[in-house]
């Protein structure tokens, strides 16, 4: 396909994902009530917490516009989440006429296993964000009102929830690494226990609070994932073994050191030779060298 078609072609799918994204903006802004008292519930459990215990906490607005642009703001979230379907479904079709076919297979077991898991770990966020609030709240000094601006507030929530969400993510990519032939089953579990450290510190620098609970909130499932996806990556490993694809481990030899070469000799009929083979008439003639 010329470049000007792929020029074409990719400005229609931006227009109808474009129009999509919009419609979704305007449902949004009519389901902003609805949309709003759920975001900002985990702060308002955290706000009944904190005045149960003595504490002032208030969740304000502190500019003229500022209500206004908080309502694009969650419109435009809201729209981008309503219209995900049809503009993925735009990005997949402008990518796919370049892609195989068992490629396209891969691309959408991986959309299909990815948005369960992503939705897995947003609804985490959701549930650990109040305690979280209500740790960090719990450090307002006495006498003193903690007023948190909504935008602060709205960027804490959506940071949370997309780094839960990738968290959930890591056991996925594990999978297509292995699947794709970069990393063995054999090697990750050699490497157990910088995974387990991995996770704990990614857990600590993700959680909103570096408490040991909302730790172990997100370093347990993620790390149950992705034992459950070594597991996957050690039986794929059986299965390319048995089909004859299974790849050395060139890690395994030093580098000055030769890899096995497979010396074995096969047996050849004359039934695989063709006559063409035997041929000398593509060999030049004496009188052509000259």
């Amino acid at each position: 396909m010329p470049l000007a078609e792929h020029l074409r072609e990719l400005r229609s799918r931006l227009v109808k994902s474009g129009i999509a994204i919009v419609i979704g903006m305007v449902v949004g802004w009519i389901l902003y009530p609805t949309t709003f008292a759920l975001l900002s519930e985990p702060f308002e459990g955290a706000v009944l917490q904190a005045q149960s215990e003595g504490r002032d906490v208030t969740l304000a607005l502190t500019g003229v516009t500022d209500p206004f642009v908080l309502q694009l703001q969650v419109a435009a979230i809201t729209g981008l989440v309503f219209s995900a379907p049809i503009w993925l479904y735009q990005l997949w079709r402008f990518v796919t006429p370049g892609l195989h076919k068992h490629e396209k297979r891969w691309g959408i077991a991986f959309v299909a296993v990815a948005t369960p898991l992503f939705a897995a770990g947003a609804a985490l966020a959701y549930v650990v964000l109040p305690v979280g609030l209500e740790i960090l709240l719990g450090f307002t000094p006495d006498n003193v009102e903690n007023i948190v601006s909504v935008d602060r507030y709205l960027s804490f929530f959506i940071r949370t929830v997309i780094v839960f969400g990738v968290g959930f993510l890591t056991p996925l990519l594990i999978v297509t690494l292995n699947f794709a032939g970069v990393l063995s089953g054999k090697r990750l579990m050699s490497w157990w226990r910088w995974i387990i450290f991995i996770v704990f510190v990614f857990a600590a620098v993700a959680t909103p609070t570096g408490d040991p609970i909302n730790l172990v909130l997100l370093a347990g499932p993620v790390l149950l994932l992705v034992m459950i996806a070594i597991g996957i990556s050690l039986l794929n490993d059986k299965r390319r073994a048995r089909k004859g694809l299974h790849e050395p481990d060139y890690q395994d030899w030093d580098d000055d050191e030769a890899s096995p070469l497979d010396t074995s000799s096969s047996d050849i009929t004359a039934s695989d030779i063709s006559a063409s083979d035997l041929s000398t008439d593509h060999l030049p003639k004496p009188d052509d060298r000259r």
